[in-house]
């Protein structure tokens, strides 16, 4: 079976939206999903899966929604996808710190925002098709480039750190017996 990874939109950020890991990987196994792990507690789960991502995602989404009681988008990758992404590093030269490195993914691909580099500088931006990288060295917290992003975005994106997509990427490519 391929692995995959889902990437869940906008859980476990605050009070509300509260989705437990446990549960997270009950549904996905109720979906015949196999070797469910779970990674933090913001969404992001490895599972292996015969079923076409064109129609997994849709069935992720029905099922989290009906656990949930709210919608959850979720964007997938296969491992193959994942292990691209991180090959393709743009800022693996100057990014220092993988929690100021983020990746946007995208569940289907979308023009990028027409921003000029020197509005943004010393924050860097890399736009995809389905990927944008961001490096922040000043951090997340007062960016001008994420807030321009987040004002351009049309809510069909997710973020992860340098540091969890990496790390995502080795448990998707961990085999079955624990030997990768």
């Amino acid at each position: 079976m391929p692995t995959t990874v889902a990437l869940l939109r906008g859980i476990n950020l605050g009070s509300r939206r509260r989705v437990a890991m446990a549960d997270l990987r009950g549904w996905l196994d109720e979906l015949g999903c196999a070797r469910v792990r779970t990674f933090l507690q913001s969404g992001n789960v490895v599972f292996d899966s015969d079923e076409p991502l064109s129609s997994l995602g849709p069935l992720i989404e029905a099922r989290l929604a009906d656990g949930a009681g709210f919608p959850i988008a979720c964007v997938l990758r296969t491992a193959g996808e994942l292990r691209a992404v991180v090959e393709s590093d743009p800022f693996g030269d100057v990014a220092t710190d993988g929690t100021r490195y983020l990746v946007s993914f995208r569940a289907a691909p979308a023009p990028p925002p027409a921003f000029d580099r020197a509005d943004f500088e010393p924050e860097r931006f890399h736009f995809g098709e389905r990927e944008s990288f961001f490096w922040l060295p000043d951090g997340m917290r007062n960016s001008r480039l994420l807030a321009a992003v987040a004002k351009a975005d049309d809510g069909a994106a997710t973020m992860r750190n340098w540091n969890t997509v990496t790390r995502l990427l080795a448990l998707a490519e961990t085999a079955p017996n624990g030997r990768g």
